[in-house]
């Protein structure tokens, strides 16, 4: 499974698992449903609604190496 980085847009990120939509919200990211979504980096929103960037990227990436070794048993 891929890995997010800041430099990624948020519907890139998306993409990789719909599920991280609810964890976005959880750090006040509520881009999902946003037009910006589709041309705002990660970083660029964290910056926007004042959230730690490296904070959820590093929450992100935890959420996705727990699904991947879940499907790895």
């Amino acid at each position: 499974m891929m890995k997010a980085t800041k430099d990624m847009l948020i519907v890139d990120i998306l993409r990789i698992d719909r599920n991280l939509a609810g964890l976005l919200m959880g750090h006040g990211l509520h881009c999902v449903g946003c037009m910006l979504a589709n041309n705002e980096t990660l970083e660029e929103a964290c910056q926007v609604h004042g959230v730690d960037a490296d904070y959820l990227l590093s929450d992100i990436n935890t959420y996705l190496d727990s699904i991947k070794a879940i499907k790895e048993n």
